[in-house]
């Protein structure tokens, strides 16, 4: 009995777990690098890094709510980056149409993802195996297996150029003013409908933790260049995905979908439909991510997005999406991300070896996994 309350009570509080997590993984770090990883310049390296993953997962969280799994994501990665490298060293084309050819063709590809498995009813675990191997096979040839470099001074500040400091702090008051509104809109709303309301006092502590955070971010990030631009646009993708899984009749029906696929199909939702446009939004993610990488390498790679799949499902699968379906947040799994990355950046700096890094974030990942069996096995 006394097990069944602790889970309940983990499963309840698990983002402030994850982000104890975070702290915990930091304060380590930063001891053992003796502030090193604290200082404005890594924490700008970090948050690069992690917008990668990030913006993988945002897409990857998707699949895996609705009962699906990607494994070519990584390949696809590395494949539409290579495109992108090669529209620009070799023919030179614009930014704005390399960036909708390679969009384009991200969104095709997905879509063929997800034709196969709703439409062919091929397992989505077979779909992204397949797709692995097909896609660093096609990267490969279109590279002619060698780097693609030097790209553009435009794509390169893609991946490489910053937010000015001024626009960051305008950044910082908008998000604050944004989780204020939202904090008073869901209070009339419950009041409105006469439903039971949270203490303020717990609204008022969320708000001001809010504020600490935005006031760190922006102000360590700002001590170096400032907010960089990948990170800029990953937080525009959490807000359009937090909407769109919240406040949408789509977003619902991917929730419902993967709680349980045949009741949604019997109630006249088209779950063909809804899952081949998940994969098409997982191939846009795909497309944007390897565009940054490309951007930030300044060069396409052939091996580009090597394992990118696994990053981002353990991304996905740490910050709470279940591996059965029907339950997650993107904001979860880009917490999930951010834990991968500050694991990457903490080792590396570390100079532990590669073999170890693997290690770790296996363990890291089967517990995540762990952790959901066990708190769903609570709730019977």
């Amino acid at each position: 009995m006394q097990s069944n309350q602790l889970k309940k009570l983990f499963t309840q509080y698990k983002m402030l777990a994850l982000l104890i997590a975070i702290a915990l993984i930091w304060g380590f770090f930063t001891w053992k690098t003796e502030g090193g990883f604290i200082t404005p310049r890594n924490m700008s390296n970090l948050m690069r890094q992690m917008a990668i993953t990030g913006i993988v997962a945002c897409g990857m969280s998707l699949v895996i709510i609705a009962g699906e799994i990607d494994l070519s994501v990584g390949s696809l990665l590395g494949l539409l980056g290579g495109i992108a490298a090669v529209l620009d060293v070799t023919h030179g084309m614009s930014l704005p149409i390399n960036l909708l050819i390679v969009l384009g063709v991200g969104l095709f590809i997905g879509l063929f993802n997800g034709y196969l498995t709703a439409y062919l009813h091929i397992p989505s675990f077979i779909v992204g195996l397949g797709g692995m191997l097909a896609y660093r096979g096609i990267v490969l040839g279109v590279t002619g297996g060698v780097t693609v470099a030097p790209v553009s001074p435009e794509l390169v500040h893609l991946g490489q150029g910053y937010l000015a400091p001024q626009l960051g702090l305008l950044l910082g008051v908008v998000l604050f003013g944004v989780a204020v509104f939202l904090t008073w809109r869901q209070r009339a709303s419950r009041a409105r409908h006469g439903l039971e309301q949270a203490p303020i006092w717990r609204d008022a502590l969320r708000l001001v933790l809010i504020a600490a955070v935005l006031a760190g971010f922006v102000t360590t990030l700002n001590s170096y260049e400032g907010i960089p631009l990948p990170v800029l646009l990953l937080l525009a993708l959490l807000a359009v995905f937090t909407y769109m899984t919240t406040q949408t009749v789509f977003g619902r029906r991917i929730y419902a979908v993967g709680s349980n696929m045949e009741a949604t199909r019997l109630s006249g939702i088209n779950v063909k439909a809804v899952k081949l446009w998940i994969f098409g939004i997982m191939g846009l993610m795909c497309a944007l991510a390897g565009v940054i990488n490309t951007a930030r390498l300044a060069a396409g790679s052939p091996s580009a997005g090597m394992s990118g799949e696994l990053d981002a499902i353990a991304a996905c699968f740490i910050g709470g999406t279940s591996m059965r379906g029907g339950s997650g947040t993107v904001y979860g799994a880009l917490i999930g991300a951010l834990v991968m990355a500050s694991l990457d950046n903490g080792m590396s700096m570390l100079d532990v070896d590669t073999y170890w890094q693997m290690i770790v974030k296996g363990f890291i990942l089967t517990l995540a996994v762990w952790v959901d069996v066990a708190t769903r096995a609570g709730k019977r």
